[in-house]
């Protein structure tokens, strides 16, 4: 069996700013929650309180993910031959399970307080809900760029954003409340902040599950890459695939591949060398892995479970 990959380390040299961005998250969303805790108890609001429990859901998450991408990054050894490479996958699988659970909650509070509304002290939701959108606009500036690239740290701004966008509905209703004295309003923009949790949490979350259980990536498709391979002249059949994702950084393919007639390992060689540079410039796929075969008896499915 021949084994090849590739790897791109450019991702390497953003670790430790992204690592830096996450601790500043981090320190800023512990103020934040403190600030909103004792707000919310005095002034009596709960949508502040509800911000309060999402910006700690949001310390949790993106200490989560600081420890994630530290452990990325440690190489791997014997008794962990790829290295803890899923560790970022896990956290984005953790933190939109957790992004799903708080705004459940948040829904429940939402509709017990909607039937007993409370006199609530808009002023301080005012500032301190303002002060929660800077605190958590800052910190969605500073992980939007490696968002866009990697799931974990996609988690962590999702956190961040929904909580940013929690807080403006804060505001509003601190807004309403003062000069029109709409006090079921806090319980009303509760309950949509929570659905917009669940919303934004739910795609995160597919998308984790299906890179944990090893399913093929949406953007391979399986039948062009047997075309292509099936047309390689010495090639008679490809059976046994399995396509998945290590991490974000790494797509995987392995098959057996049945050959005409029984060709040497320099020949070999050099149909493989076609057929990694065909999955990595066509199909994006950097791990290649073919188990060359002649005569062999075995299942030709092109699905096998092991």
């Amino acid at each position: 069996m021949s084994h090849s990959h590739s790897h791109n380390h450019s991702h390497h040299s953003h670790g430790n700013l992204k690592g830096t961005n996450l601790l500043i998250s981090i320190f800023l969303n512990i103020l934040i929650t403190i600030a909103q805790v004792f707000g919310g108890i005095i002034s009596g609001s709960l949508a502040l309180l509800s911000d309060a429990l999402h910006n700690f859901s949001d310390v949790l998450s993106l200490i989560i993910s600081y420890i994630a991408n530290r452990l990325s990054k440690k190489k791997a050894s014997l008794n962990k031959t790829f290295g803890y490479k899923r560790a970022e996958i896990l956290a984005a699988f953790i933190n939109s399970s957790t992004l799903i659970i708080v705004a459940i909650l948040l829904v429940i509070e939402a509709v017990e307080r909607f039937q007993n509304p409370q006199v609530i002290e808009s002023a301080l939701v005012i500032w301190l809900s303002t002060i929660a959108i800077l605190g958590n606009g800052f910190s969605v500036l500073l992980l939007k760029k490696d968002a866009d690239t990697n799931m974990n740290m996609k988690s962590a701004y999702l956190h961040l954003l929904t909580d940013m966008m929690a807080s403006i509905a804060v505001l509003v209703g601190g807004l309403l409340i003062k000069f029109y004295n709409v006090f079921w309003v806090d319980s009303v923009l509760t309950f949509f902040i929570a659905l917009y949790l669940i919303w934004m949490g739910y795609d995160l979350l597919k998308s984790s599950t299906k890179v944990l259980m090893l399913f093929t990536p949406e953007s391979v498709p399986v039948n062009d890459i047997i075309t292509e391979i099936i047309n390689l002249k010495a090639v008679k059949n490809i059976h046994h695939i399995h396509v998945w994702q290590l991490n974000e950084m790494e797509t995987h393919f392995e098959a057996h591949i049945d050959f005409y007639e029984d060709i040497s390992l320099s020949e070999f060689d050099e149909i493989l060398h076609t057929i990694e540079d065909i999955l990595n410039r066509k199909f994006d796929i950097n791990h290649v892995n073919i188990q060359p075969e002649y005569g062999k008896c075995d299942d030709k499915n092109l699905v096998v479970q092991d």
